[in-house]
């Protein structure tokens, strides 16, 4: 069988990253959403509910599944036996820190490959960060992330 990992904070998952785990679980047989836990990060929603959200979010896209991590990614990849990593480039701007990413992995484990996929135009311009500044600020986040995403930021922001 052949698994993906696509890793990331996903705080929260928006349909951008929606689109990208689609087009992966086109290539390959299984793809795991693996949701990290890193320290330097801040996020809004704890891992618990990072996980929650986006099994919501991919009900329904077959081959797909989700999980957590906090550990070096290549070791997590060679624990799921993973052929490859995937990673969603936006913009030119995300290129070069994914390059550096992608190359540092090859070294440490060069059997596990990165797999760079761009989404839908739409969604070019949607990141995690971009979506709960907009809701912090009571714009309507509804076409950038799916509904119980949208509902679970409001809630989470009223507090």
């Amino acid at each position: 069988m052949r698994t993906a990992i696509y890793p990331g904070s996903f705080d929260p998952i928006t349909n951008g990253h929606l689109d990208v785990v689609c087009r992966a679980a086109a290539l390959f047989d299984h793809v795991i959403i693996a949701v990290a836990e890193n320290a330097e990060k801040h996020p809004l929603f704890t891992s618990d509910e990072r996980v929650a959200l986006v099994r919501t979010a991919i009900r329904g896209i077959k081959r797909v599944s989700v999980d957590q991590f906090d550990s070096l990614l290549v070791d997590y990849a060679r624990r799921k036996k993973a052929i490859a990593l995937v990673r969603g480039l936006r913009a030119v701007s995300d290129f070069e820190y994914e390059l550096q990413f992608a190359l540092m992995n090859r070294k440490l484990a060069p059997q596990v490959e990165t797999i760079f996929l761009a989404p839908k135009d739409e969604y070019t311009f949607v990141s995690s960060r971009l979506v709960k500044e907009v809701a912090r600020l009571g714009g309507d986040i509804g076409r950038f992330v799916p509904r119980e995403v949208k509902a679970a930021l409001r809630r989470k922001l009223a507090r």
